[in-house]
């Protein structure tokens, strides 16, 4: 592998100028954190793309016998890499989405009603090449991994040209600017408030009759957008009004997905695993004192507090089944964390991973996140699907990346919107436990949901 540091350029500049680039992946610490929003990434070009699609996996549009899991596993395993601890740890390999409707291929669920965008389950693009970025020492590399040669010396050559290739990339001038993204028609709601309003006392309902203990249950958004429509303009409209540690800009082809997530699904940095699920949400205001007051009164609610438990106890389970015995532990629970528009509770549930288990099989344990289905988390998926009726696709699935060092980090797929054929798609919604107020709940998925709708007309009146 070659690693060249190279002088800062702001990741944002970078997207500019590389996203015109096929394939491109911008993974995107935009809130600033010291631990939570460290790193960035910029990819493009990659070298192989891995694909799953109504279960079938296929790479380089070659079909993938078996099992869709076992499959990017035994790809994953062709291109070996050395870790090196003291840089960012995504150094080469998969990065893209597992769309939460990977989940038929993990448990025997019935498909939803409507299918959505039709989407592909998965898509995995495989980066020999890795522009990383670490926001605490403001210090940028360029990964070269020369995948996917085998032969050593033509690797060799290979990650030399690549490196050469990118850092000239990065000092290319910017594509012109578009001052507007362009429009969005009307957005309409699969639910009305009065069904959502339903929706939500249905599931408590099956909650009292013991059939379930939560689940979560959103509402989808749909908007057609202009022929003009820019999603560079628009990603950086979100990023402003709704900054996020575990951001991201996909550039597929004629789909895009920009997303805006506050919370980390899974991380595995060498054998240590790291979930960070959400369970409890209050909106901001704009005066200081009723913000704190808010904030004080989620901190204290029974409600939230008892459904972010619930989900930590899910996880718990979900990472004793490939971490070593006694390692899950909880090191944070129910802590406030606030953002752009509202208030979280969130909890810390880390791990040490197996010897015999890897990235893969540690997402294929804990997928979907349990902070976004429920509990029991079969049971709760079925629920989903019955009373959502449309495919959720990239909504409360995940991405990020799985390094050929082993690594991974991902985000859950929430606050995230697709475009793909001049449609324009996100979901919000929320946990629902026995305590909960439907029409609370339903005014909890338009305050998630406000700063997307912001970012679109934000984007209309001139981005900068």
């Amino acid at each position: 592998m070659r690693i060249r540091e190279v002088h800062w350029i702001d990741p944002v500049t970078a997207m500019r100028r590389l996203a015109h680039r096929p394939n491109f992946t911008f993974l995107d610490s935009a809130a600033k954190h010291e631990a939570l929003g460290r790193y960035s990434y910029v990819a493009c070009d990659p070298f192989s793309t891995y694909t799953v699609a109504n279960g079938q996996a296929s790479c380089g549009g070659e079909a993938l016998e078996g099992d869709p899991w076992k499959a990017l596993r035994t790809l994953l395993a062709a291109y070996p890499q050395e870790h090196r601890p003291d840089l960012p740890p995504f150094q080469g390999g998969a990065a893209g989405f597992f769309a939460y409707d990977l989940n038929r291929t993990l448990e025997r669920l019935p498909p939803p009603a409507i299918a959505g965008q039709g989407l592909p389950q998965s898509i995995l693009h495989f980066y020999d090449v890795v522009i990383a970025y670490d926001h605490r020492d403001e210090r940028c590399w360029i990964f070269s991994t020369g995948w996917p040669e085998q032969d050593p010396a033509r690797r060799g050559e290979r990650a030399r040209r690549r490196a050469d290739e990118f850092a000239a990339l990065l000092v290319r001038p910017e594509f012109p600017r578009n001052d507007s993204c362009g429009t969005a028609g009307v957005w309409h709601s699969n639910f009305t408030s009065e069904r959502y309003i339903e929706a939500v006392q249905r599931v408590i309902d099956l909650i009292l009759a013991g059939d379930i203990f939560q689940a979560n249950i959103a509402q989808r958004f749909t908007a057609r957008l202009s022929t003009s429509f820019d999603p560079l303009t628009f990603y950086c409209q979100l990023r402003s009004l709704n900054p996020a540690p575990f951001a991201a800009l996909l550039l597929y082809g004629k789909l895009t997905i920009a997303s805006s997530s506050p919370e980390r699904f899974l991380k595995l940095d060498g054998r240590r695993v790291e979930t960070r699920p959400i369970k409890g949400t209050i909106a901001r205001s704009a005066d200081p004192k009723e913000d704190q007051r808010r904030a004080e009164v989620l901190f204290a609610s029974e409600k939230d507090r008892a459904e972010n438990i619930m989900i930590v106890d899910l996880l718990r389970n979900d990472l004793s089944r490939v971490c070593t015995a006694h390692s899950v532990e909880v090191p944070a629970l129910c802590e406030l964390e606030s953002y752009a528009s509202v208030h979280h509770l969130v909890s810390v549930i880390t791990g040490k991973l197996a010897g015999e288990h890897d990235a893969v099989t540690l997402l294929r344990a804990c997928f979907p996140g349990g902070s976004v289905t429920g509990a029991p988390k079969v049971r709760s998926m079925k629920i989903i699907a019955e009373i959502e009726r449309v495919a959720r696709e990239i909504y409360c699935g995940a991405i990020g990346f799985i390094g050929f060092n082993g690594c991974m980090d991902t985000n859950v797929a929430i606050r995230t919107v697709t475009m793909d054929d001049g449609l324009a798609v996100f979901h919000a919604g929320g946990g629902i436990t026995a305590m909960s107020e439907p029409a609370a709940e339903y005014e909890e998925t338009l305050a998630k949901a406000q700063r997307i709708f912001d970012a679109f007309l934000a984007g209309n009146a001139g981005a900068s």
